[in-house]
């Protein structure tokens, strides 16, 4: 019998993910007397906090915490404006990791919000980069999670609009909420698309796996956003479905007797991780009976 794994291309550290990684690892080549932080974790991977830790690095969520000389990395997802305006003040070194992706995205709202009456973001609750976003707004702004809850915000066309994304939320959801909103304000609404490439790729390779297999596994941290939607995304196409951190979740039983399983990762899930479950499922799926 055939028994077939197919690896995404996508899997695995995304092009903000590796730039804020990368800032840290030489910053501790040349940190010399420095203290080093990060504001909030750097990115979502229990793993990869772990490793950091151990070579000294602490998370903070306290800006009064470090003291003038240290050195403070804003994570991938961002801060809010506020929080690094405070850190300047006190003459803390700032090495800003935040990712491109979602630095644009800030920029985008400062200057479109100027102009709107409200500003719509669809987006996590309580999600470090939806905060960070929250403080670019230069209006008054609401927050959402899905299409209920907007349209419960009852708007009314005769206002201006701004609408946005979390960088990492579902394309094809932001799209369809943007059509929404679209024939329902006609000309009061200006859409800006902030979900960045690399999510929407990754997305849709997703799905394309999902579509061809018996079972689809996705590897990430469960506190990664983006992670949590490829898991959504996946469940969608193919219900049997599995969103796991380590090789060490990946319960035997789950791939017996399947003849093609998918494999994908979050942007902030670690190469070694992939490839460890990638092999261990070639064990489980080649082994006899």
């Amino acid at each position: 019998m055939s028994r077939e794994i197919i690896l995404a291309e996508s899997a695995g550290f995304c092009m903000g993910v590796s730039l804020a990684l990368s800032k840290l690892d030489n910053a501790l080549i040349r940190q010399g007397h420095k203290s080093i932080f990060t504001y909030g974790p750097i990115i979502h991977n229990p793993q990869v906090l772990e490793y950091y830790q151990k070579k000294g690095v602490n998370i903070i969520d306290d800006w009064q915490e470090p003291e003038p000389g240290d050195m403070v990395l804003i994570r991938a997802h961002g801060v809010p404006m506020h929080i690094e305006d405070r850190l300047r003040e006190r003459n803390i070194d700032i090495l800003d990791a935040t990712c491109p992706k979602v630095k644009k995205a800030q920029l985008l709202i400062q200057k479109n919000s100027a102009d709107s009456d409200y500003l719509l973001i669809y987006g996590e609750l309580n999600h470090p980069e939806v905060r960070g976003l929250l403080s670019y707004a230069r209006c008054r702004a609401f927050l959402f999670e899905n299409l209920k809850e907007l349209q419960d915000l009852s708007l009314k066309p005769g206002k201006h609009y701004c609408l946005v994304a979390q960088t990492t939320q579902d394309r094809q959801e932001f799209l369809g909420i943007a059509r929404s909103l679209q024939k329902d304000l006609d000309r009061d609404i200006i859409v800006l698309d902030t979900i960045c490439d690399a999510t929407k790729n990754r997305q849709s390779e997703t799905i394309s796996i999902a579509r061809q297999v018996e079972c689809m596994i996705v590897v990430g941290g469960r506190e990664s956003g983006n992670t949590r939607r490829l898991f959504q995304v996946a469940q969608k196409y193919c219900p049997r479905c599995l969103h796991i951190e380590t090789m060490d979740e990946l319960d035997p039983g789950i791939v017996s007797g399947l003849e093609k399983v998918g494999l994908t990762a979050g942007a902030s899930t670690p190469n070694y991780t992939i490839h460890a479950i990638y092999h261990r499922l070639k064990e489980l799926m080649d082994k006899p009976g």
